[in-house]
């Protein structure tokens, strides 16, 4: 467990007015709207309104009340006692960004900053952290579900319930590709939450969060709306966890990891997990694992103390308007195959790189994510059928669902002498030993390895760094330097160009937009 497990953060830039300063403006105008309006009615000599006059906004007070009523009971609050592992603690000691790949279910190093003082203390001398985090009853025997990263690593677990008693908690068992987790009491005829079902939710929808805002607030409710649904994995640098999270604005902040997200029947929709923000405090984008992915992980928790995902050994890309044209495609659904492993699930059933993903199991996919929770829920050793295009014609494959075993295996979805810079923007040079040794790239990746990229370049703007290596270029593979760039040369001015780029031991399709490039001709 790392330095804080109150939420998974990302940051991201300011841009235009601040939201604070766009609030207040707002707020400011409604006060003077409202100001006016009440001086009207003042003068024309009008009466205050009474219940009838504001019905509608009195029965949604009374509706919200009711199902806060209901929940609160049900939601916990989590303090954990952990040991910092080495590398924690040396993060913690300089305050720097670790550099290495989030750990798993853990807060990225590089955000642990954010948290410091909020409901988490550390002792330096023993190495030893405490947190807080929130949780919620699933059955009246006292199962809890939480977040991995709010127990990760737990040598004391408490659990405080709405009605002041205080217990000890065993952890059960963990899912740290969801980030989930279920923790156990013993206790009898305790409050539950009942399931919902979140695949059934809407934008727009009122939801309510529930949970123990920066480690001290116990029992908050706040309410929202859902602002959005399958929202992808947040992590560029680990592609392997399955997306689909609810965003809400709902107030979600600091503490509140593993507490419930509600809609209005009182259901439980989703469990909050991590904010967007870029000051470490909620901005107005909080996301919850959704229900459909909760369930089946506690019940299978509970039932075997493990979880068993499904696994098929690809990574994919999702198929947007940028390159469906290059792969013939009706619409901008489904998932394009960019890289099968060997001797996978994938690669046996006849998976090929470039190969358009489009039903599962008679079902359209809509986009890479999708998919991967599909996959990630079934249970090893199932088959599943495939609707896959390849080169523009239709066939069906039947893939027997394997087994993640590991950080190296289950389907990604990226989303999203040397040639000198040309108008890509790129400097490339041939994949030497020296160079396969250095990058740690396999043998079976063949292509131009990229040596630099211009900054503001269309290169820069698809994402390729230093260090990737170019495998495909409009579909044709390319084996060294100079192949790239005959490729390149060929395509017609202002021609977008698609790549298949293997970067960080995963390979994804790239559009570059060579319009994008500088006057110079570079």
């Amino acid at each position: 467990m790392t330095a804080s497990t109150n939420s998974l953060v990302t940051k991201v830039k300011k841009f235009g007015m601040p939201i604070g300063a766009a609030a207040a403006v707002l707020l400011g105008g409604a006060f003077l709207v409202g100001h006016t309006a009440h001086a009207a009615a003042t003068l024309s000599g009008g009466l205050p309104m009474d219940d009838n006059s504001v019905s509608s906004l009195v029965a949604l007070d009374n509706a919200v009340e009711a199902v806060a009523a209901r929940v609160t009971p049900a939601v916990v609050n989590v303090a954990v006692t952990a040991k910092l592992t080495g590398q924690d603690a040396e993060s913690e000691d300089d305050g720097q960004d670790s550099g290495g790949q989030i750990p798993q279910g853990a807060i990225p190093p590089e955000f642990r900053r954010f948290f410091g003082p909020m409901g988490r203390g550390q002792n330096p001398q023993a190495q030893i952290e405490h947190g807080i985090g929130s949780g919620i009853i699933i059955s009246p025997d006292g199962y809890i579900v939480t977040n991995n990263h709010v127990v990760d690593g737990a040598t004391q677990v408490r659990v405080t319930l709405n009605d002041r008693r205080v217990f000890n908690a065993k952890v059960v068992g963990v899912d740290k590709l969801n980030d989930l987790a279920v923790i156990k009491i013993n206790a009898n005829n305790l409050t539950t939450v009942a399931w919902g079902d979140s695949t059934k939710l809407h934008p727009g929808q009122t939801v309510l969060a529930f949970g123990s805002p920066f480690g001290y607030f116990q029992f908050s409710v706040t309410r929202g709306i859902v602002s959005a649904l399958d929202r992808p994995n947040p992590y560029s640098d680990d592609a392997r966890k399955p997306g689909d999270f609810i965003q809400t604005d709902a107030a979600i902040n600091p503490g509140n990891s593993g507490g419930p997200l509600v809609n209005a029947r009182g259901e439980l929709v989703g469990i909050n997990t991590f904010i967007i923000t870029n000051n470490g405090a909620f901005a107005g984008a909080g996301f919850a694992i959704p229900s459909q992915i909760v369930r089946a992980t506690a019940e299978a928790i509970i039932k075997d103390g493990a979880v068993h995902h499904g696994y098929l050994g690809i990574s994919m890309n999702d198929v947007t308007p940028d390159n469906s044209n290059f792969f013939n495609l009706p619409d901008a659904t489904g998932a394009i195959v960019s890289n099968v492993t060997p001797d996978s699930p994938a690669s046996r059933a006849g998976l090929k790189s470039g190969d358009v993903l489009r039903e599962l199991n008679g079902s359209k996919i809509r986009n890479g994510s999708q998919l991967q929770v599909a996959v990630s829920q079934t249970a090893p050793g199932n088959e599943i059928k495939l609707g896959i295009l390849r080169d523009g014609k239709p066939e069906t494959l039947t893939l027997k669902v394997g087994e993640y075993k590991g950080e190296k295996q289950v389907a990604e979805n990226d989303g999203e002498g040397s040639q000198q810079h040309g108008k890509l923007g790129l400097s490339l040079g041939d994949l030497t030993p020296d160079m396969r040794q250095q990058l740690n790239i396999p043998s079976n990746v063949q292509g131009a390895a990229v040596a630099s990229v211009r900054p503001a370049s269309p290169a820069e703007d698809a994402g390729l760094t230093p260090g990737d290596v170019i495998q495909e270029v409009n579909r044709k593979s390319v084996k060294n330097a100079q192949e790239f760039a005959n490729d390149v040369h060929a395509v017609p001015a202002g021609k977008d160009i698609l790549l298949l780029v293997w970067s960080h031991g995963g390979a994804s399709y790239r559009v570059v937009h060579p319009a994008q490039s500088n006057q110079n001709g570079e």
